[in-house]
């Protein structure tokens, strides 16, 4: 069963995220905090701090399961508001700043490799028994 943490608004821009987000899209979830963890880019804290709280999450759904076998399954950064600045420019004119802030969402799930080969067998047995 899958467990969803979400990060609103955090304030930097959602390409700058994006980066740090398909570095661990797909990883087991110990590499993905291990790869966070000395990464030198400012998001790299609170990505991890997230990644931890889907573990938290998913630990809550499934007590007593093994959290060896998660996986990041789903991660996406989308866009959120964005706060406008002025900046002082030349001739008396003043020069539009846009702050822009994402928001981060994790699904972590356990690795689904071994139950996907067993349905399989399971299926050719079936197709077997049918001929």
């Amino acid at each position: 069963m899958e467990a969803i943490a979400k990060l609103n608004n955090y304030p930097t821009s959602p390409r700058k995220m994006r980066l740090l987000v398909d570095l661990i899209r797909g990883m087991k979830v110990e590499k993905a905090l291990a790869v966070l963890e000395h990464n030198p880019k400012h998001p790299a804290v609170p990505l991890r701090k997230l990644v931890l709280s889907a573990i938290s999450n998913w630990k809550q759904k499934n007590e007593g399961a093994d959290e060896s076998t998660l996986i990041v399954k789903t991660i996406f950064v989308d866009g959120a508001r964005v706060i406008k600045r002025m900046r002082p420019a030349p001739q008396g004119r003043g020069y539009r700043v846009r702050k822009r802030s994402n928001h981060v969402t994790v699904i972590v799930d356990a690795s689904t490799a071994t139950s996907k080969k067993a349905s399989k067998v399971v299926e050719n047995v079936e197709v077997v028994e049918a001929v």
